[in-house]
């Protein structure tokens, strides 16, 4: 009995197919049932949106709320001139509840300006001029004829009016610390708060809690500033880079060994500088008054410039620009050998994307599809978060079984609540709600977020269909360039969306929920680190590692699946499995090449960046004269910096992906062409002699496609 023949473990090799010439046309649509999952799960996420929008009120995060829940400031209102909200007792703000339910337990009303001196009611009602002055600051419709006792009583009126400067769209005590830290508030050290004596200490605990909600707007209200100031530049500074970005594109294509080569040593230069820089500002701050204080004893500062006073922050620059400069010279040292292939493979690279110029400007689609999409998610999320009714409840400073109930304003002053505690009101609390709607909340948002990872690597994955399907064309053309089609990039995004919706769909669903699982990790941790729990948090910390290795691997699987499924036209699983073992039956070349291209073209990019970076940091901070009077006056100048380098980088991804995703479809189509021919006359490789020499045997002479090239 004849022993069975054993079956390849990575299945079998590719045959040789006469009739095979690049990219099945011939192909019928995929993974149909997960097609028709993801059009009505697009669905329902407009039904979210539409819902959200409908019963969304985004005004509630951008104007601050009365005690009746009006919007001080609000365009089209009789509160349209009253853009500041002003706090009856702001010794209340001071209450643990604000911490609870970040609503002071006081009447708070819109006003025009903020009060600028002090002032009794009981002063005010004395004289007619002070009381039209003090009457701004009461509840709309205030009788000043009445007794200060009455207009209390009745809650008509604060008991005293206090120097207060707007911050946040919110009256808050203008208090000052003098030397010897010695607390004032326009220049007084104690008043009067109805019969009671204060000290201006007393205030700055409720003033620190009534901060508590709004002190991170202000930040962002000076970052929405710089932005308005710099906008332009900032567009400047990104034509730039695409500018700069496409050229590098085009040098690349013509002089791919030398630029490779120009752009490490520029790179390497680059960071260079950048450690020099650190260390002069390091030694320049040197002996100076408070800059040998620590970032820890310095705590978080709204103001970010302070940071840069201090040694120890440019001395964590020096050293994390070090460690990466080590890290790439070591790199260079050990790969220098995978990087002369590398090189080579981008030389067949540039090529490609020179007969295929089109490809170039396929990431700016991506990038309008992925703009649609953050967008369409960002406004459903504000809106979601804003869907929620005014809730009022009863505040009071004394004992009441009623307190902290929730109330109608409406008719509150008819219940017998303001009769057994006649000190309560009814206030707005802050948003929420009793219907389905507002309960299951959390669950809209979750879904909206879920929807926006799906679509977004839909994008990602329709972009990387179509340059794979378009630099396959151009690698399995016999005649180079007669054999290409006219439209590559339009052909094969066309029969991405025809025939291969389903299997996109499917590879990014994957991917999907792998990333909605890494945030939920992540806001587990969050909620734990106020536990101490260290075996949770051990085992938490070792799942984030796995589902991050994980979704490295899936990436890397679609990517590849992606390009087996430009090819032939398969479902997503048979893709995935093809590219697997055509990558496992080639595991050393794989070795070699999988990493080194990635580096590359990482340094790449890195160089654009750097380039882009040096040049905006100068300019913001003023430090070229010629354009000083130009720069604009900022308070963050990292704002628009950080905002530069971020979006020099995403162009540069940009350009740069088209590069890669070239690289690794020509990589795929070598290992087919390997497998499928030989070199003989009958079965000639479609890849150039270069390339053949390069990554099979350099002495080699066979019959390949561009042999007459």
């Amino acid at each position: 009995m004849e022993p069975e023949e054993k079956k390849p473990k990575y299945g079998d090799s590719r045959t040789f197919d006469p009739n095979f010439k690049g990219p099945i046309h011939n192909r019928s649509c995929t993974d149909v049932l997960c097609c028709l999952l993801f059009i009505l799960a697009l669905l329902a996420y407009f039904a979210v949106g539409l819902l959200a929008w409908s019963q969304g009120d985004p005004r509630k995060v951008i104007y601050p709320t009365d005690s009746r829940g009006q919007f001080c400031g609000q365009i089209g209102t009789p509160l349209e001139k009253k853009p500041l909200l002003f706090y009856f007792n702001i010794m209340k703000c001071a209450s643990p509840l604000v911490l609870l339910e970040f609503q002071c337990p006081t009447t708070q009303i819109c006003v025009e300006k903020c009060p600028e001196r002090f002032l009794t009611l009981k002063k005010a009602i004395l004289n007619k001029e002070h009381m039209q002055y003090f009457s701004q600051f009461c509840k709309e419709g205030v009788d000043t004829t009445m007794m200060a006792t009455e207009l209390l009583r009745d809650g008509m009126c604060p008991s005293v009016i206090i120097p207060s400067r707007p911050f946040t769209r919110r009256c808050l005590p203008a208090l000052e610390t003098k030397k010897g830290g010695v607390v004032v508030i326009g220049n007084e050290t104690t008043f009067t708060s109805g019969d009671v004596n204060l000290n201006a200490t007393d205030l700055l605990e409720a003033t620190k809690k009534s901060n508590i909600v709004v002190e991170a707007r202000q930040v962002a209200m000076r970052i929405f500033e710089d932005y308005t100031q710099s906008w332009h530049w900032i567009l400047l500074g990104l034509v730039i880079a695409m500018v700069l970005s496409l050229l590098f594109i085009i040098l690349l294509r013509f002089l791919a060994g030398v630029m490779v080569w120009v752009m490490i040593i520029l790179v390497i230069l680059v960071i260079g500088y950048g450690i020099f820089h650190c260390y002069m500002q390091y030694a320049a701050l040197k002996g100076q008054p408070g800059s040998d204080v620590t970032i820890k004893d310095l705590g978080l500062q709204t103001d970010f410039s302070i940071y840069l006073q201090i040694q120890q922050t440019w001395l964590a620059f020096m050293i994390i620009l070090c460690i990466v400069e080590v890290v790439i010279l070591l790199l260079l040292i050990f790969l220098r050998k995978r990087i002369l292939i590398a090189i080579a493979l981008i030389k067949e690279a540039s090529k490609a994307v020179g007969h295929v110029m089109s490809s170039l400007f396929y990431p700016v689609l991506t990038f309008a599809l992925v703009s649609v999409v953050i967008a369409y998610w960002a406004v459903t999320a504000v809106f979601l978060s804003t869907s929620s009714e005014p809730v009022y409840k009863v505040f009071n400073t004394t004992e009441c079984e009623y307190s902290r109930q929730t109330c109608k304003p409406e008719t509150f002053n008819r219940t017998n609540i303001s009769a057994q505690c006649p000190d309560a009101e009814c206030l707005f609390a802050f948003y929420g709600g009793e219907t389905y709607y507002h309960k299951y909340l959390i669950l809209f948002q979750f879904y909206n977020l879920f929807l926006f990872f799906w679509c977004v690597n839909f994008v990602t994955a329709l972009g990387q269909v179509t340059l794979a399907g378009a630099f396959a064309s151009y690698y399995w053309a016999f005649k180079k360039p007669d054999d290409i089609p006219a439209f590559p990039i339009f052909s094969s995004l066309g029969r991405a969306l025809r025939y291969h919706t389903g299997s996109l769909a499917f590879g990014s669903l994957i991917l999907s929920i792998i990333q909605v699982i890494r945030v939920i990790l992540e806001y587990l941790e969050q909620k734990l680190k106020v536990a101490e729990n260290r075996v949770a948090k051990f085992f938490l910390t070792c799942l984030k590692c796995c589902f991050w290795c994980l979704e490295k691997c899936i990436r890397f699987l679609n990517r590849n699946a992606y390009i087996m499924i430009a090819i032939y036209g398969k479902n997503f699983c048979t893709s995935a499995k093809d590219a697997f073992f055509l990558l496992m039956r080639n595991i050393v070349r794989v070795a070699v090449l999988d990493k080194v291209t990635d580096f590359l073209l990482f340094l790449g990019k890195l160089l654009i960046v750097g380039i882009v970076g040096v040049c905006s940091f100068f300019f913001f901070t003023r430090k070229i004269k010629a354009v000083e009077e130009a720069a604009p006056s900022l308070n963050y100048y990292w704002v628009p910096l950080l905002t530069v380098v971020f979006g020099t980088y995403l162009i540069a991804h940009g350009f740069f992906s088209v590069y890669a995703m070239c690289v690794d479809t020509l990589f795929l189509c070598f290992l087919e062409d390997l497998e499928r021919n030989d070199g003989s006359a009958e079965r000639p490789y479609f890849m150039s002699q270069n390339l053949l020499s390069t990554l099979k045997k350099p002495n080699e002479k066979v019959k390949t496609a561009w042999t007459t090239e």
